[in-house]
């Protein structure tokens, strides 16, 4: 068991979602990683990277596994309260299950303009048509998560 320790600040939280998305980079997955912890307690809940290839997957985000890995430890599919803190904006998919979840807050390290869907295109939390809208706080350590990013295509676009 993780405890972050006093006082619990969103980068410390971050970091470990950083290391969460350079074990998904290494495994040859994007590198996106994923934490969810109790702001109350500051223990780790869960934790995930990305893993669609290796699991032969689509829908194997990093938010998601972290989701699921929480709600089966808390046995409960409802993770009220609980904060989410991943490297990249999430897509509409993660935001959805995101707000099916009830996660109470959501904090995210770099935007992604063309997939992200929280600050971006469908800005999912803010239609009238979600039922459950999260507090948001983008841009944690953002340089750190878009340069993991970047230089992982970077050397994929070599090979």
């Amino acid at each position: 068991m993780i405890i972050i320790p006093a006082p619990l600040t969103d980068e410390a939280v971050m970091a470990l979602a950083l290391d969460e998305a350079r074990a998904a980079a290494a495994a040859g997955e994007t590198p996106v990683g994923a934490v969810i912890l109790d702001p109350a307690t500051g223990e780790v809940i869960a934790r995930a990277g990305n893993g669609p290839i290796g699991a032969h997957d689509p829908t194997a985000h990093a938010e998601i596994a972290a989701m699921r890995l929480a709600a089966v430890r808390l046995k409960n599919y409802r993770l009220t309260g609980l904060t989410l803190v991943v490297t990249l904006e999430p897509c509409a998919m993660c935001a959805g299950a995101i707000s099916h979840a009830r996660i109470g807050r959501v904090v995210f390290g770099a935007e992604d303009p063309k997939g992200g869907a929280v600050v971006h295109g469908p800005k999912f939390f803010a239609q009238p048509t979600c039922h459950w809208r999260p507090e948001v706080t983008g841009g944690v350590m953002a340089e750190e998560s878009a340069d993991l990013l970047r230089g992982f295509f970077r050397e994929r676009r070599k090979k």
